[in-house]
């Protein structure tokens, strides 16, 4: 059985941080019920498609039923109205007082179904100044510092390459549901949970928050090399560049070893990793030095089997070429009913049982309107 089998999660999102929460909730086992207007959730269009179905949307909307209901007509508010009255959760994205506008804020939905579950996925969190602000993932990736730290040391910053602040966001959420439907199991409250893109990716600084907070610092962007570990980064070799991380005295020894460099472990401008990363330019120019002698084949396996963290650089072909990538099985085969066999990333959550599964495949707009409303005792 799995973890969330039994809970019903109504969604009330579109685009990517909400949808990705509620998939992360259906691949848990809940019955995910995905409302949407008649022109369907925007990603539909977007991505790449085959069989006129955008993969794109497939990747975040598996293990949901999809009802099409439009909200601005009496019906679809009567509809969504029963919905709600049989949903452990329920689940937005709209901006602050959309749901109260529609009639469904949380007091409405408390008396509909006690007890339920609410959460919201804003911009920027459900009050203050910047409540009612648009914002994406660009706007949280700017505004949170994140992009500040990304970049190198003398370029502009940079957004990382993918909506890291909606994939973030989505995880929190289902984080933040699940950990409320537990409490509310052990008898406590039913909280509303509040997620925000930028909220969530300032909880990413890490050590840039505390050296702010410890020393009033703030860090430069260090491009591929680690602000506070040398030798730490990426690494050219005869061919092509590795990534090595070696990031304490035991590793750096390690790695000086299998470079043949015991000069460089004898040197007192590398005696502490402070000292090393502030003679980090000296220190790469020798271990640049060693690793032009071959390939990065021969690096990857003799620093691994050295014991020192290091790796080739995938591009996403490359990802999933992997023989370590193919045993984690993160890459997997559906079958579509209507557009046949189509390929959705795997599970990062390994259970050794009772896990994460693929029950429904990501569902054409409005595949199960009538199943779901005839379950409601509704006529289409």
């Amino acid at each position: 059985m799995q973890p969330l089998a039994g809970y019903r999660i109504l969604d009330l999102t579109r685009v990517l941080s909400g949808p990705f929460c509620t998939q992360l909730l259906g691949d848990l086992g809940a019955d995910v019920i995905k409302v949407e207007s008649p022109e369907g959730d925007t990603v539909r269009n977007q991505g790449d498609s085959r069989d006129g179905f955008s993969w794109y949307f497939a990747g975040f909307n598996r293990n949901k039923r999809s009802i099409v209901l439009d909200l601005k007509t009496d019906k679809g508010r009567a509809a969504l109205t029963a919905l709600i009255k049989t949903s452990d959760a329920v689940i937005e994205n709209f901006r602050p007082g959309v749901m109260d506008r529609l009639g469904f804020g949380r007091a409405r939905l408390q008396e509909l179904r006690p007890g339920i579950i609410t959460c919201a996925v804003t911009g920027f969190g459900a009050d203050g100044p910047y409540k009612d602000r648009p914002a994406f993932d660009f706007i949280a990736q700017a505004m949170s510092g994140f992009m500040s730290a990304t970049g190198a040391a003398d370029g502009p910053p940079l957004r990382t390459g993918l909506p890291i602040s909606d994939l973030v966001t989505g995880m929190y959420g289902a984080l933040g549901v699940t950990a409320a439907l537990l409490g509310r199991e052990r008898g406590g409250p039913s909280p509303h949970v509040d997620v925000s893109l930028t909220n969530s990716m300032i909880s990413l600084l890490a050590y840039l928050a505390s050296n702010y907070f410890a020393a009033g610092r703030v860090m430069p962007r260090a491009g591929n090399d680690h602000p506070i570990a040398a030798p730490y980064g990426l690494f050219e070799t005869a061919d092509d560049p590795i990534a090595v991380a070696p990031n304490d005295d035991v590793f750096f020894g390690r790695l000086m070893d299998a470079l043949g460099l015991p000069e460089a472990k004898a040197d007192p401008d590398f005696a502490s990793n402070h000292l090393r990363v502030a003679n980090r330019a000296r220190l790469n120019a020798m271990v640049l030095t060693k690793l032009a002698g071959a390939g990065a084949d021969h690096w990857v396996d003799a620093l691994n089997k050295a014991g020192v963290p290091c790796c080739r650089v995938n591009d996403v072909a490359g990802v999933f070429a992997d023989p370590q990538v193919q045993s984690q099985q993160m890459a997997l085969t559906i079958q579509h009913p209507a557009h046949g066999e189509m390929t959705v990333l795997g599970f990062p959550m390994k259970f050794s049982e009772g896990g994460c599964d693929i029950r429904r495949h990501p569902p054409d707009l409005g595949e199960h309107t009538g199943e779901i409303l005839a379950e409601l005792g509704l006529e289409a």
